[in-house]
């Protein structure tokens, strides 16, 4: 892949304060990208801008809300700048519970961000698109297995997967590619929210079920997520790039 591959390019990564988020718009700066970078807590993002230091504008909201949405947008267009890759990584909600004790406000807090706030931000992206844009949308191995307790969040996963194969279809006459980025187990806060007091135990059991004998990192999905959003994939639209060292392939 050529030396800073988004060279002048803009990019927009929701969910970017900590964890893969955060790692992609890192990235994506260091390939010499402009990011606007969005998060729900602004005293961590702002930390999370100051450690990224140039090119990057934090624009606290939560993106499950069509308002925070579209003053993140707003913000973009006041620089007079298009969007060359938009990363819709915010996802997450209400916890873990069976389908039995699921209430709807917990699935709402779970579905709402992470399909729906998906959804829309691409919708009130789209003004702002260049012709020849990337879209990343951030699912997640979760989408495909039958993981109990967590069956909202799963089939809120499986529709952002879903929603990448409608999208290359509908904006296949603008040349905007959309594939869907499934992570498997990644270090992270979500990960450490997921695991709580069991943190070292779950990190072994998973080390036994994963080929190449650990959880992923942040910057091995940054690095998946730059190919998608370069031309290095020029001719990949419409798929799922599962990255999770083999655990859901065997």
């Amino acid at each position: 892949m050529p030396a800073r591959c988004l060279d002048g390019q803009v990019a927009v990564v929701t969910g970017a304060s900590a964890g893969i988020g955060l790692a992609i718009a890192k990235r994506f700066v260091a390939e010499g990208a402009y990011v606007f970078v969005t998060g729900r807590r602004p005293e961590v993002l702002d930390a999370a801008v100051a450690a990224m230091g140039e090119n990057v504008t934090g624009v606290p909201g939560d993106a499950a809300s069509v308002a925070d949405l579209d003053r993140l947008y707003e913000s973009v267009a006041e620089r007079g700048r298009r969007i060359d890759v938009l990363v819709a990584n915010a996802g997450g909600g209400g916890g873990a519970a069976s389908v039995a004790d699921m209430t709807p406000e917990r699935f709402d807090a779970t579905a709402g961000l992470t399909f729906r706030g998906t959804y829309f931000t691409v919708q009130r992206a789209l003004p702002l698109l260049n012709d020849g844009a990337r879209i990343v949308l951030i699912s997640s191995i979760a989408a495909s297995n039958g993981s109990a307790n967590h069956g909202a969040y799963n089939a809120s996963k499986a529709a952002v997967r879903s929603l990448a194969r409608t999208l290359t279809a509908e904006l296949k006459n603008r040349r905007i590619r959309v594939n869907a980025l499934s992570p498997g187990p990644t270090e992270s806060r979500g990960f450490e929210r997921f695991a709580g007091d069991r943190i070292e135990e779950l990190r072994s059991e998973l080390a036994e079920s994963i080929p190449v004998g650990r959880i992923g990192r942040p910057d091995e999905i940054a690095s998946a997520a730059l190919f998608l959003a370069s031309t290095e994939s020029s001719f990949v639209a419409g798929v799922e790039l599962v990255v999770d060292g083999g655990m859901s392939q065997i």
